[in-house]
């Protein structure tokens, strides 16, 4: 004869209370030097081979703009754009730089394809990207994800930075910083 079974009341083990999770260290997004910073120094190697560091600037404003990839829709427009306005930048005293993490040749074939007249440099190494705050968590279609952050600095003569545009909206974006380098 089996035995009888225990009624046995089923009980919930307490609930852990809800703590906040940190995103990891590398999803941190490191805010990046501000206005009035001394911009932080580089050495990076542009599209044609040659390499490009802050101190080849100085006495020269500069704008220097990161962009996410090369060849895409929102940088090739970006690109255009500053391209167009050179010799009006050029005019201000002001050069161009625009960097990514785009490997030398991909910046190269870019800048070829779209007839770019702006000097394009490379930091597969995000250790540029990393010191001014344009590398960090970003997210696509509810993905997220680490990539480059879309944003621009104006430094002037002296190395310090004079404008930060920390989310940059590409639409009018060349002509709204050529607007405050004219300023200068």
């Amino acid at each position: 004869m089996p035995a009888a079974k225990k009624d046995v009341k089923a009980t919930k083990p307490p609930k852990k209370p809800k703590v906040a999770k940190l995103p990891k260290a590398s999803a941190l997004v490191v805010a990046g030097p501000a206005m009035g910073d001394r911009a932080p120094t580089f050495k990076l190697t542009q599209d044609d081979g040659t390499s490009v560091a802050l101190k080849d600037f100085k006495g020269r404003n500069l704008v220097l703009y990161f962009y996410p990839k090369a060849d895409t829709p929102g940088c090739t427009t970006e690109a255009v754009a500053f391209s167009a306005l050179r010799a009006a930048f050029a005019k201000t005293g002001t050069d161009i730089l625009g960097v990514s993490a785009d490997p030398v040749p991909a910046q190269a074939k870019f800048k070829t394809k779209h007839k770019l007249t702006i000097a394009l440099a490379s930091d597969e190494s995000k250790t540029m990207l990393q010191a001014y705050g344009a590398w960090g968590e970003k997210s696509m279609y509810g993905r997220k994800f680490m990539g480059v952050i879309r944003k621009t600095f104006l430094i002037d003569g002296t190395g310090r930075i004079v404008q930060v545009w920390p989310k940059v909206s590409v639409a009018g974006h060349a002509e709204e910083v050529l607007e405050a380098a004219r300023a200068l």
